[in-house]
């Protein structure tokens, strides 16, 4: 009985002794980093400037094609079948056109999302250096961000299974080299 009564005080110690030794979390909020960021308010300046410059040649399009449709409206009890045809081909065109430009500019991986990222990436890389600097001196183990979805910022190296989880699931470094030889070809 002397001896478990020793045992359970020894665990105890060692429980309490490695609570000193767990890991250290912390959080950001980038939203408010980013906007105190003098690189981020010049680089959000100069995407407003294109954004509107862009969105200025839209309108342009935009007014021209609807002068368009309604000159058409009004002279199109003047027009031969064949003049009807042509004008609507012409209007259809630059509807089409006006389109393609908006897609172009604006849509999924269009000019003003492409720019965005050209000019973000210096930005963003100065904030993730500055979040591994402290993370570093602090000694914190993990950093999520709190200004959106909970993401993970930093994390230790130390402690990424992902090898382990590949090499678990069967996917390792000979299916890597296979990979890179077909990608070479």
């Amino acid at each position: 009985m002397n001896h478990i009564l020793k045992l359970l005080f020894v665990l105890a110690f060692v429980c309490k002794l490695s609570e000193g030794y767990s890991q250290k979390f912390g959080y950001i909020d980038s939203d408010l980093i980013l906007k105190k960021m003098p690189e981020y308010k010049k680089a959000e300046g100069e995407l407003a400037q294109l954004s509107q410059k862009w969105q200025k040649e839209l309108d342009e399009l935009k007014t021209s094609l609807d002068k368009m449709q309604a000159d058409y409206r009004a002279e199109e009890i003047l027009f031969t079948d064949d003049m009807k045809k042509e004008r609507l081909d012409t209007i259809a065109s630059k509807e089409k056109k006006l389109k393609e430009q908006q897609k172009k500019i604006f849509g999924f991986e269009g000019l003003i999302f492409l720019k965005k990222q050209e000019l973000m990436k210096p930005v963003q890389d100065k904030l993730y250096e500055a979040v591994e600097k402290v993370s570093k001196a602090k000694q914190l183990q993990v950093i999520f961000d709190k200004s959106g979805d909970l993401l993970m910022i930093y994390a230790n190296p130390i402690h990424d299974y992902t090898d382990f989880v590949l090499e678990k699931l069967g996917i390792g470094e000979a299916d890597d080299k296979l990979e890179n030889n077909e990608n070479d070809k």
